[in-house]
């Protein structure tokens, strides 16, 4: 049974309760957003700072090995050896690949006795003359003899150059038949077999095709051939150094040098040809892969930047100011991917929104959440 005093003090006990619970929820309130109340927006900063600044142009290329041959022999036949595979690493004049030479053998045989039958013969002609020419002196023999001694020394002398230009062919058509390396380098791929033909005049063979018997590739330097814009080309010149970066070899840069820039943009494309040429003598590049070639084409020393997140519509920023936004029309200079350099309208620390500027008024409270660093 419940007496007076139980259920007075159950009513002081609720009430209690009661002053409590919203004692607490007015102080999670209060903590929870202590000036959203009054309409600040949240933004982050970054103080503007003094640095180097470097613009930069990017285009995408093909790496190509800067020597890169096809090796054919100059004249036809059937292969008889290929002394090399794909992947090989070869020097200079080394032997490759040669075809069957049995007939030229014999050709350059017969024409080495042509040379000795036409040098006995020069040899004999040549006596004659000499004893023809003392006889003339005294007077001993006619104009008649004189010149019939004459004609067959020619006739001697001709007859021996002419053997020894046969001599010549044939040794000509027997090195023709060796497929020697032109340069130090690596062969790329093998594109005939022993047994086939080649006919060099009609751009191939059974096996060798058009792409010859090998193909023959010196990776110790790569290049990059890429069409630039017109509006970039005249910042781009002979000699510039320029950055190569691949995507199979994250974090790494190659430097090279531009070697060739096109003075007449293509027909079609508007665009000019530039060529690169990296060193890469370890062989980590591999032709046929993409790479993005960058070039830096103007820096400034201390220069003011601030991140390009800053600059709304290329003409202005908002600084933080008294916690208010404050609205600084700015004058730009050169820009990279992530900077950009302010040559009028702010000054060195002045911190200015990156963050929450997008929608953001001249005037507006603000509450810096985080100071950003570059």
């Amino acid at each position: 049974m419940n007496t007076p005093n139980t259920l007075k003090s159950l009513a002081l006990a609720a009430l209690a309760a009661t002053v409590v619970v919203v004692a607490a929820c007015k102080k999670e309130a209060a903590q929870a957003a202590p000036d959203q109340a009054f309409g600040a927006a949240p933004v982050k900063v970054f103080k503007a700072a003094r640095e180097r600044i470097t613009e930069r142009i990017t285009y995408t290329g093909t790496l190509e090995a800067l020597n890169k041959i096809n090796i054919m022999p100059e004249t036809g036949g059937k292969i008889a050896r290929i002394h090399v595979e794909a992947g090989d690493r070869v020097a200079k004049g080394q032997l490759l690949a040669e075809l069957e030479t049995e007939s030229i053998r014999l050709q350059v045989r017969q024409a080495e006795a042509g040379v000795a039958v036409a040098e006995a013969g020069y040899a004999d002609a040549l006596k004659n003359k000499e004893r023809m020419d003392r006889l003339i002196k005294e007077s001993a023999v006619s104009e008649q003899q004189r010149e019939k001694v004459q004609l067959a020394f020619d006739a001697a002398a001709a007859q021996l150059e002419q053997a020894r230009a046969a001599l010549n062919l044939g040794r000509h058509a027997l090195d023709q038949s060796l497929m020697k390396a032109p340069f130090a380098g690596v062969i790329a791929s093998k594109n005939a077999e022993v047994g086939d033909v080649i006919n060099p005049m009609m751009g191939g063979g059974y096996g060798g095709g058009a792409s010859g018997v090998l193909t023959l590739v010196d990776f110790a330097t790569i290049k990059l051939a890429v069409a630039v814009s017109s509006e970039d080309i005249g910042r781009v010149r002979k000699g510039q150094e320029a950055v190569l970066r691949v995507g199979s070899l994250p974090g790494r840069e190659f430097r090279g040098a531009v070697r060739v820039v096109n003075l007449t943009a293509d027909p079609q494309s508007k665009k000019f040809g530039v060529e690169v040429h990296v060193p890469n003598p370890d062989g980590t590049l591999r032709p046929g892969t993409f790479g993005d070639l960058v070039f830096e084409v103007q820096s400034h020393e201390n220069a003011l930047v601030v991140p390009q997140t800053a600059v709304l519509e290329n003409s202005y920023v908002f600084v933080v100011e008294a916690g208010k936004a404050v609205r600084k029309d700015v004058a730009l200079g050169i820009q990279n991917t992530t900077m950009v350099e302010i040559l009028s309208g702010l000054a060195d620390g002045d911190p200015v929104v990156v963050e929450g500027n997008y929608g953001l008024e001249k005037g507006a409270p603000v509450q810096i959440l985080e100071e950003v660093k570059k």
